[in-house]
């Protein structure tokens, strides 16, 4: 029998809660009632109250926005205590706009691979401000939660027979046999993936595990999520390439921090301009006008590649070295000077030495001494590339050099 944490504002929504841990109670599993509300008395009697999550919430105005906002910041850590200290194997949560946004918060404070379900009126729209970089499953309530009804009944019988099912089959998970391994995060995209994917089998064949992230924005916000959590012992950056939609506006930028995660984490990284040649848009129409005189390569019917141009690619340099100067544990860069991705080798149609002499220069000339600069003559899927990739890194973990 598994504790499920059933969490909701329970002075507006305190009935729907409740139906939902008796479902949990009959489907044979423990639920713990959180009462997350803070504008009335709860409607159902809570296993923990609000009071015991937000202590001050007694003491502030009686505003909806001041008070969802100090419960939103008090009970990520309280509800992450709950699970490092075992007394919770899992969480639900049923809410609209409000609800939705106190109850995330929290979840996005649980460890990747803790059962999560977010049963929300917002599910079917934008969920990136909700879900962040974790794993929380949103289902759409259909209905407000506003009430017990044919159509609510079913669906929240359906929720709780959903995260029942997340808890035991966690629960029922064989061992990792690959938990002794040390953990290397990669970054990738589809002109990088012939690199990545042989540094990966070097990477493992030497005794590690490697785990990539396609570079698509919220990729690269989850691997710098996990590298930030200290799971990873080292980083194969190769694939920088959020940074160009972040500087120029595309639609795959992965933020400002992009590229902290290592220097915060301490661990060795290696770090490429992988794509770096490339702004992502949708379909054509989708490019900004200002855009019209610029080189265009159609990936597919929903994606357009705009190549950068000298000037961004100094401008991309710039902030590579800088990023990467922030570094204290080992750190290497490495150039492939024939080509930053596949579309950028001679003969293809994003090659443009003079963007990429402006992007090597930038690094060169930003980059702090004693940072180790490799610049190879081959492209970047060059499988010397990728060997130096991993040679570079490995002497930084505690095994052999491949």
């Amino acid at each position: 029998m598994a504790t499920i944490a059933v969490l909701g504002t329970l002075d507006s929504k305190g009935h729907e809660h409740a139906f939902v841990a008796d479902a949990i109670r009959r489907m044979g599993h423990l639920p713990l009632l959180i009462d997350a509300g803070c504008l009335a008395p709860p409607q159902i009697t809570p296993d923990i109250p609000s009071s015991a999550i937000c202590k001050d919430l007694a003491s502030l105005p009686e505003d909806r926005g001041q008070r969802v906002a100090a419960m939103a910041a008090a009970l990520p850590a309280f509800i992450a205590d709950l699970a490092a200290s075992g007394r919770i194997q899992g969480i639900i949560a049923l809410g609209g706009g409000g609800g939705t946004a106190i109850a995330t918060a929290a979840m996005r404070a649980l460890p990747v691979g803790f059962p999560k379900l977010m049963v929300s009126t917002l599910a079917s729209g934008n969920t990136a401000p909700y879900v962040g970089s974790k794993d929380i499953a949103m289902m759409p309530s259909i209905v407000d939660v506003a009430g017990l009804n044919r159509i609510s009944r079913r669906l929240f019988t359906n929720a709780a027979g959903a995260i029942c099912g997340m808890v035991s089959a966690a629960a029922d998970l064989p061992a990792d046999s690959a938990s002794d391994r040390h953990l290397v995060v990669a970054s990738m995209f589809g002109n990088t993936t012939t690199c990545v994917n042989e540094a990966m089998r070097l990477m493992e064949s030497a005794g590690c595990e490697v785990l990539v992230f396609h570079a698509t924005g919220t990729g690269g916000r989850t691997m710098e999520a996990l590298i930030e959590s200290g799971l990873a012992a080292g980083v194969l950056d190769i694939t920088t390439t959020e940074w160009a939609d972040e500087l120029v506006g595309g639609i795959l930028g992965a933020g400002p921090t992009r590229l902290d995660a290592a220097a915060h984490a301490r661990i060795p990284a290696i770090v490429a301009p992988g794509c770096l040649d490339m702004v992502n848009f949708g379909e054509p129409h989708t490019v900004p006008a200002k855009f019209a005189n610029r080189t265009f390569y159609h990936h597919n019917p929903q994606v357009t590649l705009m190549r950068t141009n000298a000037d961004e690619c100094a401008a991309l340099g710039r902030i590579l070295a800088e990023k990467v100067n922030a570094y204290s544990a080992p750190v290497s860069v490495l150039l492939p000077l024939r080509g930053i991705s596949i579309i950028s080798t001679e003969g293809q149609p994003f090659h443009d030495p003079a963007a990429d002499a402006a992007l090597f220069n930038a690094i060169r000339q930003h980059l702090r001494p004693g940072i180790p600069l490799v610049e190879l003559d081959v492209t970047i899927n060059d499988p010397l590339f990728a060997a130096a990739c991993v040679n570079a890194l490995l002497p930084h973990l505690p095994i052999k050099p491949h």
